[in-house]
């Protein structure tokens, strides 16, 4: 038998399972080392929780914004829209236990697929032990949740551990009025009065799921607007239809602290002012998943932050460690820790690798209406990082989003001024998550704004803006050489 790579990811989330299925496609042995299940956090209690939870909003939220306009009648008893009551309701258990069965189901996919694929998974806790061996192998010892413990022996070990939501000490989580993201599956009424702390993605994400589900939610940023580290263009159309819907939305207000009273909770913000409500949910970030698993004593090196400093192919500091996925800081994306654990595979075992390459992500905010974003950014091209033009078309003027009822969102394109290069893009609709996908192939390969102009498009489709922006730029593009 000839030599085979002894593989140890530390973690199954994207970017330690994804890793997995490749290292024993190329005929390493492989072994996952996980404590919850595998998906890890992405899987069981963050991307496919919430956006299942949102699935189920964003039903809500276009039924009832759209359905008089085209002309559905709702024969019973619902009162008039002019009227308090809702034409819809949510049985918030029910949603939530097909979240969580979702959720089960694709853990227990992703495990299948691996072992199928000849991998070893053990559920328990991995501890990377500082001494290297004379051959260069390293030791892994998993404590299982009996106490015991079985020592593995790697040619190169993953790293893939995550990330787990920040606390704040005078906000700590109680699980039932005061929660963070990993907990609010476990709510079997929707929540009446929800304030929602913290205006990222999850937060807005969230506030923008319960007030759909029939929750008042009132959103606590500490910015002047939601979404700060976003395109402006888009946070303002997301912050007005959040405001429009009936969202309470407090800019430029940092939560100091938050109690429960005998009804509910009391959020104290740092200006001295209170605010009420029946439940509190906690989105202030994340923390990775990096201390007490011996990093620092085997050589590899951390970010201030805890995160695992790396290279464009996954290595740390550590010979023969590798690192993928939120643990490391890169981009807080599924789709990033997979290809960053995928790239440390191919390095390790020899195969054809490309380095990591940010600038060709393609990412999405699960709000309604969706945000998805590819490339350089609108704050690149202020900043003077890259010389780029950007036309931004409404949706508004898009035949099929008329037929549809939507009235919010826009497609923006960048491209260089001189070649007409695509470079990055923004689209603000439904589905954006899918309409972004020919953006993010024009960045990836270089197209020119001529030729996606020049790209057949259905006839009426929200992916003819694409083309229409494009063709403006091209035009804008040709003028200005002129």
């Amino acid at each position: 038998m000839g030599y085979v790579t002894r593989i140890v990811i530390i973690g199954g989330g994207p970017g330690g399972y994804e890793a997995a299925l490749v290292a024993a496609q190329l005929g390493a042995e492989v072994t996952v080392v996980d404590t919850d299940g595998l998906g890890g956090a992405s899987v069981l209690t963050d991307c496919v929780p919430s956006k299942t939870l949102i699935a189920t909003a964003e039903v809500m939220t276009t039924f009832d914004s759209s359905y008089e306009e085209l002309g559905i009648i709702v024969a019973d008893d619902t009162p008039h829209m002019e009227q308090s009551a809702r034409v819809v309701g949510v049985d918030l258990g029910k949603v939530n236990r097909r979240v969580k069965r979702l959720a089960l189901a694709q853990s227990h996919d992703i495990t299948a697929s691996v072992t199928r694929a000849g991998g070893r998974v053990l559920r328990g806790r991995g501890r990377l032990e500082a001494t290297r061996a004379a051959d260069g192998s390293r030791t892994v010892t998993v404590r299982f949740a009996d106490g015991s413990e079985e020592t593995l022996v790697a040619d190169a070990v993953l790293v893939a551990t995550g990330a787990h939501p920040r606390e704040i000490p005078d906000a700590l989580p109680d699980g039932e009025r005061i929660l963070n993201w990993t907990q609010v599956y476990d709510l079997e009424e929707l929540p009446e009065e929800l304030i929602v702390v913290g205006s990222g993605v999850t937060g807005a994400e969230f506030a923008g799921a319960y007030q759909a589900l029939g929750s008042r939610v009132t959103l606590v940023s500490s910015r002047d607007r939601v979404l700060p580290g976003e395109d402006p263009d888009a946070a303002a159309v997301l912050e007005d239809v959040f405001r429009r819907r009936g969202m309470n939305v407090l800019s430029r207000s940092r939560a100091a602290a938050v109690k429960r009273t005998d009804d509910g909770v009391e959020v104290r913000l740092s200006d001295g002012r209170t605010i009420t409500g029946s439940h509190c949910l906690m989105a202030v970030g994340a923390v990775p998943n990096t201390s007490g698993i011996g990093l620092e004593e085997a050589g590899v090196a951390l970010k201030d932050s805890g995160h695992i400093r790396t290279d464009r192919v996954s290595r740390t500091s550590a010979p023969g460690v590798y690192a993928a996925g939120d643990c490391t800081g890169v981009f807080a994306l599924a789709s990033v820790a997979a290809m960053q654990g995928r790239i440390a595979m191919y390095h390790i075992l020899g195969d054809a690798v490309a380095p990591l390459d940010l600038k060709t992500v393609s990412a999405n905010i699960f709000t309604d209406p969706e945000i998805a974003t590819v490339g350089y950014s609108q704050a690149d091209i202020d900043s003077g990082r890259i010389e780029a033009r950007s036309v931004k078309l409404p949706l508004l003027r898009n035949p099929r989003a008329k037929m549809q009822g939507i009235r919010d969102g826009f497609v923006k394109l960048f491209c260089r001024p001189g070649t007409g290069i695509v470079v990055g893009g923004v689209v603000v609709a439904p589905r954006a998550s899918e309409l972004i996908h020919p953006i993010a192939l024009a960045v990836d390969n270089n197209l020119t704004v001529e030729q996606v102009a020049n790209t057949f498009t259905v006839y009426p489709s929200l992916s003819g803006s694409i083309a229409e922006v494009a063709r403006q730029l091209y035009t804008r593009k040709s003028v200005g050489e002129v």
